[in-house]
Parts: structure tokens; sequence; C-alpha cells
């Protein structure tokens, strides 16, 4: 398991007091974003805590205005960083819920108990979540998030277990 989680990315500054636009990478962005305190900023030199000072939201994305960094200059050598907060100090997930890079690399299988290959990526459409798989060929399949179709998820043995729909493969 990471140390850190990824909890958004800083797209663009907003406005002229050294506020930041950020994507973030949560389900609920006022649960995630309303009582952080600090987070941990990287980019490709460094990894820095930086304390917030104000979070606002707007149009689906979160403003944030951090501690010393007071104008669009500061701001902007932010851009393309990512968010990160320690795992240590977040709240449980509720039971059969699970963090992205931590099921990152499952081996999927069907109920046949025919291995299909690794979770590589899962991505959201909007209705549902959906599970890139790669096998040894380097073939993706597309598995829709839903229940008809993910049977179990069992992080203990790194493994899912999947019903093929007819048309999915």
């Amino acid at each position: 398991m990471t140390k850190y989680l990824e909890i958004g990315q800083i797209v663009n500054t907003f406005g002229i007091k050294g506020m930041v636009k950020v994507k973030p990478f949560t389900d609920d962005i006022q649960k995630r974003f309303d009582n952080l305190e600090k987070v941990y900023i990287e980019n490709k030199k460094s990894k820095k805590e930086y304390e917030i000072d104000e979070v606002k939201y707007h149009k689906g994305m979160v403003l944030i205005k951090f501690k010393g960094i007071d104008n669009p200059e500061e701001a902007n050598q932010l851009r393309e960083s990512y968010l990160m907060v320690d795992r240590q100090t977040q709240e449980p997930l509720p039971e059969g819920t699970y963090y992205i890079v931590d099921m990152i690399g499952l081996e999927v299988y069907t109920e046949e108990a025919e291995r299909l290959g690794t979770l590589e990526d899962i991505f959201n459409t909007g209705s549902n979540d959906i599970y890139v798989v790669k096998n040894e060929l380097g073939k993706q399949i597309l598995l829709p998030a839903i229940k008809e179709v993910i049977q179990k998820i069992d992080m203990e043995n790194k493994r899912i277990t999947v019903h093929l729909i007819p048309g999915l493969i």
C-alpha cells in the first residue's frame, strides 16, 4: 500500500490572490476537502507540505488558497502538480469500498477461474466505473463495475472475480 493518496491535480490558477484550481480525484469533493488542513504537493522536482487557508467549490472543481502562496505567479508554479494526503490520517472507507491505487494490479478471473488479466486502470463514465483489464498479450478488456459483472473483490488475495455477461468480450 502507498503511504500517500492522490486526491487531485492542480490544473490552473484562479483569481489574483494566489488560489489554485484543482481537479478532484474523489467521489464526494466536499467531504474530502471541507475539513482538510494540509496537503502534500508533488511535482517532478519535490514533495512539499502546504497548509490550506481557504477552500471553495466552482463547477465541479476545488479552489484552494494555500498559506504563503499570495499571487498568481506563485500559484502558477504549482500547476500540473498533484495533491496528496497521508493515508494514516484518513477515515476508513465504508465496507466494500476501496481506493483505486490499492486495486490496480489485482488479478481478474471469471467465475470459472479463467484468468482474464490484471486490473490496469479504473475510470468513471458518469454512470459507473469501468475496469480496464490487460491480459498477457496486451489486449485490454473493459468491464463495467456493476453488480451483474463484478462478483467479488478480494483485497486479501489480490483477486477480482467477474461474471461475463454476453457481449462483454
